[in-house]
């Protein structure tokens, strides 16, 4: 299992960073989304897979028993993706805005236009 999510981080990472280096800024959005993913992935990763009770300490013990589950990095995967949300939605509301004034999501020709954004 680990070996699979290995590779799919890869893939995400590479298939991520193709799409930023295309002239598009749609491309380079969605290449931001999938680097976002496969680190959300890596993160998940290095907090360990294992499977086992939640960390809640019983009241007559003073440590854990078992194995638990590692909450630290569940929450900031939650984290990173609720901030990554947001930023996905202010990209799309600026590309909408940018398209509209220039008529291109070309980099190229947007960084040649003389035009105020």
């Amino acid at each position: 299992m680990e070996l699979l999510l290995v590779i799919l981080i890869g893939v995400l990472y590479a298939s991520g960073l193709y799409m930023m280096l295309r002239r598009s800024m749609v491309k380079l959005l969605i290449g931001l989304i999938l680097i976002g993913n496969g680190a959300n992935l890596l993160i998940f990763l290095l907090g360990d897979l294992s499977k086992g009770k939640p960390p809640v300490i019983d009241v007559a013990l003073t440590a854990f028993q078992n194995a638990y589950a590692d909450p630290v990095p569940q929450s900031l995967i939650l984290t990173a993706i609720v901030i990554s949300f947001g930023l996905q939605s202010f990209a799309v509301v600026l590309l909408k805005r940018v398209y509209m004034i220039t008529d291109t999501d070309d980099l190229d020709q947007l960084n040649s236009d003389d035009q105020d954004i």
